[in-house]
Parts: structure tokens; sequence; C-alpha cells
């Protein structure tokens, strides 16, 4: 048997809040900064969006680690936080976010019609997410009220490590009986979700304008002026750079003319390891 160059794209695996569901990628922000209150230690929006797309404890962890925060910690607890301190956060973490996940729940407006024309051209959905099992089981539940089944769905939990490594889109690859990496897309509005793509030798698509990066309601997108929206993707393009997506796009909606372009260039012979 000999090896060749897959082409055409067999699947696509989706990130969920910030790329699917929750516009603005508001239910985890906001319950972080929850969760860090309760142990006297405030946490703005922003900051609690800065390691967004990691595992939740990872998350949790990444912020601690952060001198400015690491000293609130310390001031209003008595210690710098150790992993201890980390794991006590993400179990008050978890049952807010179980709690309040119905509050951002909501599909970004056009993405499922936009999954359907995705379906009807053969591709399979595939998902991976940053959140836990056990709020994912709520989060898939209240998806499919909603019209919305991905194919597969992993949960952070549920591999050895999660984003930024590539276990959770491999797991997608094996589960959809996917024949190669490169005949997948991910698509994540973060930047270790581009990574894992990235390290799974997937083409990969980051999401600029819904999601974390920007960080604000469909309302609110909708109402930017052309010269601020402008300012804001340079800024979120310049965050993405280092993790290197292969295209960059607004929202799930601006999708399927990027897969259009990537048959193209697979039909070309190109793959996404050598771009």
């Amino acid at each position: 048997m000999n090896y060749s160059n897959p082409r055409q794209l067999q699947a696509v695996i989706l990130d969920w809040a910030g790329t699917v569901i929750d516009f603005g990628s508001f239910a985890p922000t906001q319950i972080f900064v929850q969760a860090f209150a309760e142990f006297g230690v405030h946490l703005s929006l922003d900051e609690a969006r800065g390691p967004m797309g990691m595992g939740k404890w990872d998350h949790i962890r990444a912020l601690c680690n952060l001198p400015h925060i690491a000293e609130r910690y310390c001031n209003a607890v008595g210690r710098k936080p150790c992993d201890d301190d980390v794991t006590a956060l993400y179990e008050r973490f978890m049952p807010l976010q179980i709690e309040h996940i119905a509050q951002h729940s909501a599909l970004i407006p056009g993405a499922l019609d936009t999954l359907d024309r995705l379906r009807q051209a053969g591709l399979k959905i595939g998902s991976c997410s940053g959140y836990p099992k056990v709020v994912m089981d709520k989060v898939i539940e209240l998806a499919a009220r909603q019209g919305y089944r991905a194919d597969y769905v992993v949960a952070s939990d549920e591999t050895p490590n999660a984003r930024p490594w590539p276990a959770q889109a491999l797991a997608n690859v094996i589960v959809l009986g996917i024949d190669d990496v490169a005949a997948c897309v991910k698509v994540d509005d973060t930047v270790p979700g581009i990574l894992e793509g990235r390290r799974a030798g997937m083409w990969t698509v980051a999401l600029v304008c819904s999601g974390n990066a920007l960080g604000v309601t469909w309302e609110t997108y909708q109402a930017l002026g052309r010269e601020q929206l402008q300012r804001e993707r340079a800024r979120i393009h310049a965050q993405f750079a280092g993790s290197r997506p292969h295209y960059l796009i607004d929202t799930i909606n601006d999708l399927p003319a990027a897969i259009a372009d990537i048959q193209r260039r697979l039909a070309r012979g190109e793959m996404p390891q050598a771009c």
C-alpha cells in the first residue's frame, strides 16, 4: 500500500462556546469571576478570558500563575495559590457553571443553517470543548433542543490532555472514522483551540468576531461601526498570529467559503502541515 494525500475534506471539528453557541463566550467567563469572588479575589472579565480554550482546571491554574492575581489571592487567603487552592476554586466553579450554563446557551444566529450546508456537502461534524463532561452533558442537551447535534463530542476530561494538546481533536478522528488528519478542519475562537488543531495536523480556522477575543454579544457585534470593527479585527489577528491559523474569519457563518478554499487546495495536493 502507498500513501497518497487526501483530496477531499471529511470532517469539521468545532469548538462549542463562542463557536456554535454563546456568541460572546460569556458562560465560562462570568463564572470564573464569580468563583474567584467567593474566595475574596477580584477578577475582571478580561482577566478571566485570558487562558480561554484550556480545560477549566488548567484555566484556573493559569490565572493563579499570573503574579498580580496570585498577589490578590494571597492578600485574601493568606498564601499564594497552590494546586489544592486551584482545585478548591475549580470545585466551586463547577456547580456554578452547571447552574448558569443555560443563560448563555443560544445557538449563534445562522449557525444551524451553516452546519446543515456542511453536512449536505458530505462533511461529518465533530466537536470538542474546554468544558468537562458534566457540563458538556448539559450543553449538548440545551443545543439539541435548538436542533444542533454534533456527530461526536469530546469533553476536556475525556482525554489524557486537553487543549492545547491534540488529544481531543484526534479522538474525533478515531471515532468518526477519518482516514487522514489532513482531511479535517479544526474551528475555534481561542489560541489553545487553534494550537490543538495545528498539533493534530489539521487545517485550522480561527473565529475573530464570535467568541472570546472580541467578547461581545451578537447585538453589540452587529452594531459595531466599520472602523471600530476593523481595529478589533487587527487586534485579534495579532493575538492569533503565533498559533498560525490557516484562516481567520468573523463567525461560523463565513466557514463555507473557507471550506471551499481548503477543498481547492487539497485538490491541488496542498497539505495543512506544510502551510
